[in-house]
């Protein structure tokens, strides 16, 4: 019989009955939920000198948790919202386990128990349209599609921009998941395995077009394969994308100043949809969304629509003033 506080055996079973067999979760949270506890046993086997072959359920008590959570923090310089993430993997396996062991509910509900970290809502960052034509500039330096890698790099880039997909998304597509006829459009598999079609615009289907008649090619299904032709890594697409950024910041001098990352060109079509008009649970749809709450970030972030409704507005008037300072005691009396 299976001991219930042995872990190695629990943490087996939560991953291979619990979240493969039975939740049937994607690859992606496969995998991490896995670099979670990989760091945490790694953690673990220093701070109390046992391999993590023999670690017990107890081990992982709400102190050793939280001192790792701490070491994110700390020494990997990991911010709220990563730190949260790992968190979230740690309490899914505790609530496992809260079934599987229960004499070891005191312990598991103290991990439990520990909360998130709040974190800031910064508004989000995206490109302007000046700043994508330079970055897709076909006379300008990036990307340079005179060599295969150049086109390649346009066509996954003019994509991305205009579809606002997911890295993951993107980086899956195959031949077959693209319609370039009448209704163009392409096939997707996002987050909680949901399905949904994304129209393509003209001239993204033009490019496409050209792209996969692109000769050299016909033994990868992958529609932007690598070099060798597999499917490009996320680590592929950011060293791509930060070398034609690169590029593009020495004719777009608004450039310099921004972060650009794969999730950011995401951040770019939903800014476009919505400065075009479109209604927000639309945009919900386009990207994926599981709520129209989560696009509420886009009307945030959008200056322009925000100066528009100021334009409509009758501002109270007013009239400047000449600064008086307050007396001396009651000066002193506001420091306090």
């Amino acid at each position: 019989m299976r001991d219930p506080a042995n872990l190695p055996a629990l943490l087996q079973s939560f991953f291979t009955t619990r979240l493969m067999t039975q939740r049937k979760v994607s690859p992606h949270t496969i995998a991490s939920y896995r670099d979670t506890f990989r760091l945490l046993l790694q953690f673990a086997q220093k701070r109390l000198r046992k391999a993590p072959s023999q670690l017990g359920l107890d081990d992982l008590d709400a102190s050793l948790i939280g001192a790792f959570l701490e070491d994110l923090e700390n020494r990997r310089h990991n911010g709220a919202r990563s730190r949260n993430l790992r968190l979230t993997a740690i309490r899914s396996f505790f609530r496992y386990a809260s079934l599987e062991a229960p004499a070891h509910s005191g312990i598991i509900q103290r991990v439990l128990a520990i909360p998130n970290q709040r974190q800031r809502r910064a508004l989000v960052g995206f490109p302007t349209r000046p700043e994508i034509e330079a970055l897709l500039d076909p006379e300008g330096t990036p990307p340079n599609r005179t060599k295969w890698l150049g086109r390649r790099d346009h066509a996954f880039l003019l994509t991305a921009v205009q579809t606002g997909l997911r890295l993951s998304e993107m980086t899956a597509w195959r031949h077959e998941d693209v319609t370039l006829g009448a209704g163009a459009h392409v096939r997707c598999r996002g987050k909680g395995r949901k399905q949904r079609c994304t129209p393509l615009a003209k001239p993204t289907v033009a490019v496409l077009k050209h792209w996969i008649r692109e000769p050299g090619r016909e033994d990868s299904k992958t529609l932007f394969p690598s070099t060798r032709g597999g499917p490009l890594s996320a680590d592929g697409v950011q060293h791509l994308l930060a070398r034609h950024v690169a590029q593009a910041r020495k004719n777009c001098a608004s450039l310099r100043k921004k972060r650009v990352s794969p999730h950011v060109l995401r951040h770019a079509a939903a800014m476009e949809l919505l400065q075009a008009g479109v209604d927000r649970a639309v945009i919900a749809l386009w990207l994926g969304h599981e709520s129209v709450e989560t696009t509420q970030i886009y009307l945030d972030a959008d200056l322009a629509l925000k100066e528009q409704a100021l334009a409509k507005t009758n501002p109270v008037k007013g009239a400047p003033k000449r600064y008086q300072p307050d007396d001396e005691l009651l000066a002193f009396l506001k420091q306090l």
